[in-house]
């Protein structure tokens, strides 16, 4: 693995505002809902705020199997990981920022506000240039010379 592919992974994630959050329930049928994404720890862990009687952190309880997926103007990022829920109000507070208040409007220390951590296993981004003008020359270039346009972006898999 290049450091600079998991570099550019997390640089990725903290340019983007919101995360989708697939867990598996008790069940085993899937379930994917929004999060606000918080930047990820010097260990490599992502944050999120969710409730202690909500659906996230039930299904975690019952699987701890989690996928987190990205998308913005410019890039698409997927990771896989086990998520686990924390009940630290220290690390609450570290976190906590006037916009996440807007999902837990009876603030931080709210007995039902808890954290999702995320420890990512694996991680695979897609970039491309953002540009209509770029898109339209990859395209013309594939299209006159029938092969694959090779500068239209760039994919990476990367292990955490």
């Amino acid at each position: 693995m290049s450091e600079n592919s998991r570099e550019k992974l997390y640089a990725l994630i903290d340019d983007i505002e919101i995360a989708m959050l697939t867990t598996i329930d008790g069940s085993g049928t899937p379930h994917t809902r929004p999060m606000a994404n918080q930047k990820a720890d010097d260990g490599g862990a992502i944050w999120f705020f969710t409730e202690k009687s909500g659906s996230a952190a039930q299904d975690i309880e019952a699987n701890p199997k989690v996928t987190l997926g990205y998308a913005s103007s410019g890039a698409y990022v997927a990771v896989s990981g086990q998520g686990e829920t924390v009940d630290d109000r220290d690390m609450i507070d570290a976190l906590w920022s006037e916009e996440v208040k807007a999902w837990f409007p009876k603030g931080k220390n709210d007995p039902n506000l808890i954290l999702l951590k995320v420890e990512p296993d694996l991680g695979e981004y897609w970039t491309f240039p953002s540009a209509p003008v770029s898109k339209a020359i990859g395209y013309v270039k594939a299209k006159l010379t029938g092969e694959p346009a090779d500068d239209i972006g760039d994919n990476k898999r990367v292990r955490l």
